[in-house]
């Protein structure tokens, strides 16, 4: 039964991120994206910038991301800024679970990111806010198409 329950805890899914415009489904890269949705399985889960983009036919294309070392990648989930203007920094934010409430967290990110319009972080300050379940996220400035729902999959 024990074997189980790793396997369980491991594979379950505690919680997902719908994407709420075309352009945050767009930016999510294939192999995470199941629908128009990225399944969480453990917190903390760290969004960054994609920054290893190549141009092709026209249009910008994630390249692979190649493991050089045992170390950890810096973020669970690489989103693909392709405006002009940036929203998404490199380490952008963090999804905590502080007992039962979730947290989001800016890294010190340079536009920031809106829970249900209210700013967190943002100027490379850091920030943070409680997450509820449902709530809509944008990451960046005001016009950032970038939007997605936290949905709590975990009932524990």
């Amino acid at each position: 039964m024990d074997e189980k329950r790793k396997i369980l805890d491991v594979i379950m899914v505690r919680a997902v991120l719908k994407a709420m415009s075309a352009e945050a489904v767009e930016a999510i890269p294939q192999n995470q994206r199941i629908d128009d949705m990225v399944v969480i399985r453990k917190f903390p889960f760290r969004i960054g910038r994609e920054s290893r983009v190549r141009t092709v036919n026209g249009r910008l294309e994630r390249t692979e991301r190649p493991k050089m070392s045992d170390r950890e990648p810096n973020n669970d989930l690489y989103l693909i800024d392709s405006g002009k203007l940036l929203n998404i920094s490199r380490e952008h934010l963090q999804i905590e679970k502080q007992g039962e409430s979730y947290i989001l967290l800016d890294r010190g990110s340079a536009c920031g990111t809106k829970i249900e319009g209210v700013a967190v972080g943002g100027e490379d300050n850091g920030g943070q806010a409680v997450l509820k379940d449902g709530d809509v996220f944008a990451i960046g400035t005001a016009a950032t198409p970038f939007l997605y729902r936290f949905i709590v999959l975990d009932d524990k």
